[in-house]
């Protein structure tokens, strides 16, 4: 008996782990490719088999479309086939091209209302055969995100529930759910010229990204350039400075700086 110990400990973690929307080994993320995100997120990035939702800043649809394409850029740095859900499809093919999204990689299931919506991502999110799951939702609570997170762990997908629509933000984001993180994208009227050309002209969009919930780390904020045609972030040449969160201040006019480019596919956590 004494030599079954260590199993029965080992399997006692493991249903702990479990509980805990927790992989034991082997867990795996995304990295963004940024050391400002990825050095502040537990493992070195987004995890994976995990559910995380992406909200628009408030006040402006153009904050919506930040998300939506914020969204877009982490699924094209996967491999495999996604599911988007929504309640009525007003996605503008071109657009998710333009962060490196494919549109013949992409599934979309139209529900016609949005209390399907959840449901056709948790039949998503227990498919293996997709690397992600998104669906755009007007709000997510703790019963209905528990749900997709052990669906996430099951499969080893990515779940992302979008929220694209201000009308609500403000009070949604004050209930709790079971998403690993919460982030919150807005469009800044800042531009990011090319680098070195020393002027200000039509250039790359630049972004608020706000982590306002994260397990295992602090909110913060950064000020990004949108994603590129391969879906990645850029840093700026400003002060790579993490703010909290709370802090909803305009930040300093950016200067010209180029995209980071490094391996943002998955990869095994190491911590």
């Amino acid at each position: 008996m004494p030599a079954r110990t260590p199993v029965i400990l080992d399997d006692l973690r493991r249903r702990v782990a479990r509980l805990e929307h927790l992989r034991p080994e082997g867990r795996r993320v995304l990295p963004f490719g940024l050391a400002a995100l990825d050095g502040h997120l537990p493992g070195g990035g987004l995890r994976l088999g995990a559910l995380h939702e992406v909200a628009g800043g408030s006040g402006d649809v153009t904050h919506g479309a930040a998300a939506s394409l914020f969204v877009a850029g982490i699924l094209a740095r996967l491999e495999g086939p996604v599911l988007w859900c929504v309640e009525r499809q007003d996605l503008f093919a071109p657009a998710l091209a333009g962060v490196g999204l494919d549109p013949g990689r992409v599934i979309f299931v139209e529900t016609g209302k949005a209390k399907n919506v959840l449901s056709a991502m948790e039949e998503g999110a227990r498919e293996k055969g997709l690397s992600g799951v998104v669906g755009e939702v007007s709000g997510l609570d703790l019963v209905a995100s528990r749900r997709l997170s052990l669906a996430a762990e099951g499969s080893g997908a990515l779940i992302l529930a979008l929220r694209r629509w201000p009308q609500r933000q403000d009070r949604e984001e004050q209930k709790p759910n079971a998403a690993v993180s919460r982030w919150r994208i807005a469009a800044s009227p800042e531009e990011i010229g090319p680098a070195g050309s020393g002027r200000r002209r039509l250039g790359r969009a630049v972004w608020n990204v706000e982590l306002t919930r994260c397990r295992g780390a602090e909110p913060a904020t950064w000020t990004l350039g949108a994603c590129d045609e391969k879906g990645r972030l850029a840093e700026t040449r400003r002060t790579d400075k993490i703010r909290p969160a709370n802090d909803r201040a305009v930040p300093a006019r950016l200067a010209d700086g180029p995209a980071q480019a490094g391996r943002t596919g998955p990869r095994a956590a190491t911590g």
